[in-house]
């Protein structure tokens, strides 16, 4: 069964940190574009990062650049999204979510080609 679980959100004060885990199981990440999304409420949901299959090069929405770092580790079958410097506008549901694999790109377009998707991660930022 193709399944992908997120963990590691929470509450957090500006400033702060979190790391949230992409746990994959039935497939292997490591040939399938993977995208972080997030959705606050009455927003629609925006990529926040992605990374390629091919060289695990990795993309981030302007907002975040600097501050979220995403990362793969393929022995756990598990990728990663480090937030740092946390901001209250980074509150959302985030969502991992993988395509269907043996592709070159990926994309921080939640339209794209991403066929499976976690159930989501809650982060709060607040004082």
């Amino acid at each position: 069964q193709v399944q992908l679980v997120e963990s590691g959100g929470g509450l957090v004060q500006p400033g702060g940190s979190l790391r949230l885990s992409c746990v994959a199981s039935g497939f292997t990440l490591d040939v399938h574009a993977i995208g972080w999304f997030r959705q606050a409420p009455g927003k629609e949901r925006e990529g926040v990062s992605c990374m390629r299959p091919s060289d695990g090069a990795t993309y981030y929405t302007d907002s975040v650049k600097g501050r979220f770092t995403m990362s793969r580790d393929n022995a756990k079958n598990t990728v990663y999204l480090q937030l740092n410097s946390l901001k209250p506008e980074d509150t959302a549901v985030y969502y991992c979510a993988a395509d269907r694999g043996y592709g070159s790109s990926c994309s921080l377009s939640p339209f794209y080609d991403y066929e499976y998707w976690g159930q989501g991660t809650q982060v709060s930022v607040s004082s």
